[in-house]
């Protein structure tokens, strides 16, 4: 497992949000990545933790201090923490090149009260 932090924004878009939680507030966010694989490669590793490394540095350079809500990724969508895990993983399923892992969890903690995760098959 992997893991970055960093503080961003949103405001949730459901109907009634609870008063603080409908205005702009900020979170520190912490993203889990974890690997998953029947086997181990052919240096003893699950995964390049190299480019494990270069992805989360382009995630966190993209949502580093931003306000989701205004992020293409999240148009259409209440920016819960749940779709932040998805968006998240579907980024490590998609551009993750090491063809060694077959399975990969993201879990993002809303500072440290609150986490949701997400699980996919890469």
């Amino acid at each position: 497992m992997v893991k970055r932090e960093f503080i961003a924004q949103h405001y949730l878009t459901v109907p009634d949000p609870e008063p603080s939680e409908g205005d702009v507030h900020s979170h520190q966010f912490t993203v889990e990545v974890e690997f998953a694989a029947d086997s181990l490669d052919e240096y003893g590793y699950l995964v390049n933790i190299n480019e494990v490394e270069a992805l989360l540095d382009d995630i966190e350079w993209r949502y580093r201090d931003t306000l989701l809500n205004d992020l293409p990724e999240f148009e259409g969508r209440n920016p819960s923490v749940e779709h932040f895990a998805r968006i998240v993983c579907d980024r490590f399923r998609e551009d993750l090149s090491d063809d060694n892992p077959d399975g990969v969890t993201v879990r993002i903690w809303e500072d440290d009260l609150a986490w949701a995760s997400y699980r996919t098959t890469i």
